[in-house]
């Protein structure tokens, strides 16, 4: 269900009237911490994205890009909790509309290499309910509304179900103009900059906001959104895995359940992070073991201490070593994907443009069904009839230039590309009609 929301001047923003947590209520030394994550990202044409399949993905709907004429379809996609816009006040009707406010952020933007989009992506508390995590992400929605002049889409997921159960998550995809009563119109360039501060402010004001919603829920966990090394807490950090090496450790441990025996990660980055974890555990007792040691008085507190520096060490070289190998693992992954990609898109530019020059070739050639008053030539839409009779008109160096077109640019194939199926369609439904 869709919800929209509009942010009013004045009026309390905080979800169930919370106010900002002063910094007595951040977690204090003792204090269980939960995870955070607050991310800000783009969306930009450079990379092949858009924001209507942005926002399609993200709320599980259907949206067409009239920039385009692709139908972006996610109305089967699972795990979508719930979806809301927010809105400011003053902003147009339309903006209400999904597909509508994010078709005018593509028609905006006129470069090839615009940011069409801005996408905060936030972790949700697991401690607390599905309606205060809700209430979470659209008060936080409101605040960016408000202090930016921007709309706010919100999606918030569920876990996956293979993954980690306490994995709620967010995505509040926000334009990259401010919206009033005339429609998109400048930049929010302060988000631009990194030097202006804003990003970290928002990672602070996320980390207050649900410190206040797990007090007010009765949970002892807080978040903090500043690194171990800010908060002064020495801790080794694990290696990001991608997702190849994610689903490798997955098939490997579903193997070893099989089997009946103990689970071993078979990747680099896996095993560096199962000795990581094993050695902080290690870490945690020779910590305590120190502690009363030195409150014992005894003598060989030095020792320890010495032994930890020397896995230290190891930890580095380790760390160091498993960092190399996942970079070499994501490079040679990452080049595998765009050459198999580059290919398939290839052959269905191929494929189109093999179509196209066999319904000129019957046009051209006076076949049945082809002529003005003809069904199939009826069926045609009106802007590929006038392609292909431009095409049968020009001479044979124009026409190999267009097909080569066709064949070489993406945008080009896709145009043609819709419009074929689009014929494909109308020929179907009469045939099914006739019988």
């Amino acid at each position: 269900m869709q919800t929209c929301v509009c942010v009013r001047q004045g009026i309390p923003l905080n979800p169930s009237g919370l106010s900002p947590a002063p910094c007595s209520r951040m977690a204090s030394k003792g204090a269980a911490m939960a995870s955070f994550h607050l991310a800000v990202k783009t969306i930009s044409r450079s990379a092949g994205r858009s924001a209507t399949a942005a926002a399609a993905y993200r709320a599980g709907v259907e949206i067409t890009d009239e920039r385009t004429g692709l139908v972006h379809d996610y109305t089967r996609k699972q795990g979508v909790e719930h979806n809301a816009l927010v809105v400011p006040a003053d902003a147009p009707a339309w903006a209400n509309n999904r597909a509508a406010l994010w078709n005018a952020a593509e028609q905006a933007e006129t470069r090839k290499n615009s940011t069409v989009a801005r996408e905060y992506e936030i972790a949700l508390p697991a401690e607390l309910s599905a309606e205060a995590r809700r209430e979470l992400a659209l008060g936080l929605a409101r605040e960016i509304s408000e202090r930016h002049g921007v709309a706010v889409d919100v999606a918030i997921h569920a876990p996956g179900r293979e993954g980690d159960q306490r994995n709620h998550h967010a995505h509040l995809l926000t334009t990259t103009r401010r919206i009033g009563p005339e429609g998109l119109g400048e930049k929010t360039r302060e988000l631009d900059q990194k030097t202006s501060g804003e990003v970290e402010r928002w990672r602070g004001r996320w980390a207050e906001m649900q410190n206040v919603a797990l007090e007010r829920a009765g949970s002892v966990e807080r978040v903090d959104h500043r690194s171990h090394q800010r908060q002064g807490i020495e801790q080794e950090a694990t290696v990001h895995m991608g997702p190849s090496a994610t689903a490798m450790e997955r098939r490997a441990e579903h193997q070893a359940m099989r089997e009946g025996r103990a689970y071993e990660p078979v990747t680099m980055v896996g095993q560096h992070n199962a000795g990581v974890i094993e050695r902080r555990g290690l870490r945690q007792y020779i910590e305590r073991g120190t502690e009363w040691l030195r409150d014992a008085g005894q003598r060989i507190s030095g020792r320890l201490h010495a032994f930890a520096a020397t896995l230290s060490g190891a930890v580095d070289r380790d760390r160091r070593d498993a960092a190399e190998a996942q970079r070499q693992e994501q490079l040679a992954a990452e080049r595998a994907r765009e050459q198999a990609q580059e290919r398939q898109q290839a052959q269905e530019r191929e494929k189109v443009a093999e179509k196209f020059r066999t319904i000129a070739g019957k046009r051209e050639a006076g076949a049945h069904g082809y002529g003005d008053h003809n069904s199939d030539w009826k069926a045609t839409p009106e802007a590929l009839r006038k392609a292909v009779d431009a095409y049968n008109g020009a001479n044979q160096h124009t026409k190999d230039l267009y097909i080569e077109q066709i064949q070489r640019e993406p945008q080009m194939a896709r145009a043609v590309g819709q419009l074929l199926h689009e014929r494909e369609l109308v020929l179907q439904r009469d045939r099914g009609m006739s019988l």
